[in-house]
C-alpha cells in the first residue's frame, strides 16, 4: 500500500450527473434532472486533486451535456498539471459534433471513451460508424477498443489522440453490477453473492495503490470514494478537503485496508465481524454492494471518516 498519496495513478470523477439520456440500469440515477454541482465547486475539487494524477477520468452522466462546466475543468486541468495529466472523457457520445470535438482536444482531452454502444442506451449504439468516422477525421487513433484498465496499458503512450467504445451487457457494466441508483428502484440489479465487484478495477481494489490494478479512486460530483459505486458514506469532501489527505487518513483504516485488497467479506475482522458472517450475509442479500452497505449501516463510525461540509455552506 502506498504511503505518499499526492501521487494518484488515475481518478474517475462523475462531475454531472446531468444527462441526456434516462437509462434504466443507471447507478447514480443520472438524467435531464440529474444532481449537478456549481462551477465554484469543480473548481474547487481541481485545486484538491492529488499534486501529481497519471490520468483523470471525467464522466457523468453525460458531460457534454453540461458542457460549461466541462470546459471549466479542463482549463483548469491543463493549468495545474500543464499537460503532465492524460485527460479522457467517457461519454455516451449522442451529443458529440465535429464543432464540440475539435474544441475538446484543443483544451487537452487525449482519450475519448463511448460507454453507450448497447441496447440500453436511448440509441442502442446507432451512432457507432458516424463516432467512428468523425473521430478518423480529426486523426483520434480507433485501434485500442477497450476501456484501458490493465496497468500495463493504462496510459495511451505519449498522450496521442485515441478513442475505444463498449457497453452494458447482463453481465458485466450493467447497473446491477452494483445495486444502486435506477437499477435498484427498477429493481435489475445483479443477484449474484458470489460476484465480487469489489476485486476488479472500478471497485475497491487497489484503491490505496499497492496490487496489480492501477491506483484508481473515484469522485462522484464531490464525495471521495474506493469505488464508482461508492461506499454507504464518501471518505471525504473534495471540495473541502486535499484528496492526498484523505486516502492518508483512509489508508489507517483496517477496513479500508480489507476493501483495498479487494475483500469485503473480512473487512469487519478487526471489529469482530466475522468472514463466515459476511459470506452469509452476501448470501442472504444477493450481492456484494448490498453487503457493504449493511455493514456500514451497521458501523456508521466506521465508514463516517469526515463528515463533509454542505455545498451550501461552502464560501
Amino acid at each position: 500500500m502506498k504511503t505518499d498519496f499526492n501521487h494518484c495513478e488515475s481518478v474517475y470523477w462523475v462531475f454531472t450527473q446531468l444527462c441526456n439520456d434516462k437509462c434504466d440500469h443507471c447507478y447514480n440515477s443520472s438524467g435531464p434532472q440529474g444532481t449537478r454541482i456549481s462551477a465554484q465547486d469543480c473548481l474547487r475539487i481541481v485545486r484538491n486533486l492529488p499534486d501529481r494524477v497519471d490520468r483523470l477520468i471525467l464522466s457523468g452522466g453525460e458531460p457534454i451535456a453540461d458542457r460549461a462546466k466541462l470546459y471549466l475543468i479542463l482549463d483548469s486541468i491543463q493549468e495545474k498539471y500543464q499537460g503532465r495529466t492524460q485527460v479522457m472523457l467517457q461519454t455516451n457520445g449522442d451529443l458529440l459534433t465535429p464543432e464540440i470535438l475539435d474544441l475538446l482536444i484543443a483544451k487537452g482531452v487525449t482519450r475519448f471513451d463511448i460507454a453507450s454502444i448497447d441496447r440500453y442506451h436511448k440509441l442502442a449504439g446507432a451512432r457507432l460508424m458516424t463516432l467512428a468516422d468523425l473521430f478518423e477525421s480529426r486523426g483520434v487513433n480507433g485501434d485500442d477498443h477497450d476501456p484501458l484498465i490493465e496497468k500495463d496499458h493504462m496510459l495511451v503512450e505519449g498522450h496521442r489522440l485515441s478513442w475505444g467504445y463498449w457497453g452494458a451487457s447482463e453481465d458485466m457494466w450493467l447497473g446491477g453490477n452494483w445495486a444502486r441508483g435506477r437499477a435498484l428502484e427498477k429493481d435489475i440489479w445483479l443477484r449474484d453473492p458470489s460476484h465480487n465487484f469489489c476485486a476488479i478495477l472500478s471497485g475497491a481494489r487497489g484503491f490505496l495503490g499497492g496490487t496489480e490494478l492501477p491506483q484508481e479512486i473515484s469522485i462522484q460530483l464531490w464525495k471521495i470514494n474506493p469505488c464508482c459505486p461508492g461506499t454507504k458514506f464518501p471518505l471525504g469532501d473534495a471540495r473541502r478537503e486535499k484528496v492526498a489527505d484523505v486516502l492518508l487518513r483512509a489508508s489507517q483504516s483496517e477496513i479500508m485496508q480489507r476493501l483495498n485488497e479487494g475483500d469485503p467479506w473480512k473487512m469487519g475482522e478487526s471489529i469482530g465481524v466475522t468472514e463466515a458472517h459476511a459470506l452469509a450475509r452476501g448470501q442472504a442479500l444477493e450481492n456484494v454492494c448490498r453487503w457493504c452497505d449493511e455493514f456500514f449501516e451497521q458501523h456508521p463510525e466506521e465508514g463516517q471518516l469526515s463528515n463533509p461540509t454542505p455545498a451550501e455552506s461552502l464560501l
